[in-house]
């Protein structure tokens, strides 16, 4: 697509819907620290559902299972930060940095290895059966939720922030949460990342070039199923990713976190586009704000907010906002 064919309409939604509320709110600070929050949250849902939108997009695999690699990235990086107290306790923001990214890096790492594993004996046999996908993986994780209770505990476990990370940052009246800035930062460096593997590297090319034609690109002597194996890899570090930066946001973690994201991820990946990492991060940002605005302004009907929101945006462009040209 040229840059004269680019779709811009979907990326004016952000700002319409941060503009069209700011009346209802009041308040400009009070509506600049909503807006904020809800960017950070959207950007942590976007990192979560950036891994199930790989694997759909680019696999054709409907992993019902993701949640389990969020609850064990948030469970690992309870029990990283645990171990390095003396560095979240440290007033010294450095500290506090190498800490999340050590819980990150080691949360990514046993993710990734529970999803190769997840892959081998899971999915592998229900290739391209979208039905048995969803009935087999839901079992995955579900008994994944259990051994994670097994190793933790079944209770719910604190998750405190470092104490650099705490706190606010005031921007006139606003009141701007040092974490959610973080999160912000995180989650564009991974959109970043992945729009660059995608679009601007040799192993981005062949993984493109296999869902379009696998027989093609095998008979050039690349083995598509590695590739398509590593992106599986990739989509549960994401998550597990993910899953550090959740437990952190609430500051809490339980073994059904994975498994209470999931209705949000979905939500996401429908509005973008099943497939679609850029409609991915457009509709984790609808999310995000959504559920920050009326959360203020309605909260009876926060809940609904965004299904409402996905409902819109569906009766408007059916297939999602930025839908995957071979689905």
């Amino acid at each position: 697509m040229s840059k004269l064919d680019f779709d811009w309409k979907p990326l004016a939604l952000v700002p319409l819907l941060a503009l069209l509320v700011a009346p209802f709110i009041g308040s400009a600070s009070t509506w600049l620290t909503l807006t904020v929050a809800g960017l950070a949250m959207g950007m942590i849902i976007f990192v979560i559902a950036s891994g199930l939108t790989l694997v759909f997009g680019l696999m054709d695999v409907l992993n019902f299972g993701h949640g389990v690699f969020i609850a064990l990235g948030a469970f690992v990086a309870t029990t990283v930060l645990g171990l390095m107290s003396n560095w979240t306790g440290s007033p010294d923001l450095w500290r506090n940095l190498l800490a999340v990214f050590a819980a990150m890096l080691v949360a990514m790492a046993v993710a990734g290895a529970l999803g190769l594993a997840f892959e081998r004996f899971i999915v592998r046999p229900v290739y391209g059966q979208h039905l048995k996908q969803i009935l087999i993986t839901m079992g995955g994780m579900i008994i994944g939720e259990e051994l994670i209770k097994v190793i933790w505990g079944p209770q719910q476990i604190a998750l405190p922030l470092p104490e650099a990370l705490r706190g606010s940052l005031l921007l006139g009246d606003a009141a701007i949460e040092r974490y959610r800035l973080l999160s912000v930062v995180v989650g564009l460096l991974v959109f970043a990342l992945l729009a660059w593997t995608l679009s601007r590297t040799k192993i981005g090319l062949l993984i493109r070039a296999g869902v379009q034609d696998r027989e093609m690109v095998e008979s050039l002597g690349y083995r598509i199923r590695r590739l398509f194996v590593g992106v599986f890899v990739v989509g549960s570090a994401l998550a597990g990713l993910g899953g550090v930066m959740w437990g952190l946001y609430q500051q809490n973690v339980t073994p059904q976190i994975g498994a209470q994201v999931n209705v949000l991820i979905f939500i996401v990946i429908i509005i973008g586009g099943l497939g679609s990492t850029g409609g991915a991060l457009i509709g984790a940002l609808l999310v995000g704000l959504m559920a920050n605005y009326t959360g203020f302004l309605l909260p009876k009907v926060a809940l609904f907010s965004n299904i409402a929101l996905m409902v819109a945006i569906l009766l408007w462009r059916p297939q999602g906002v930025y839908p995957v040209a071979n689905r």
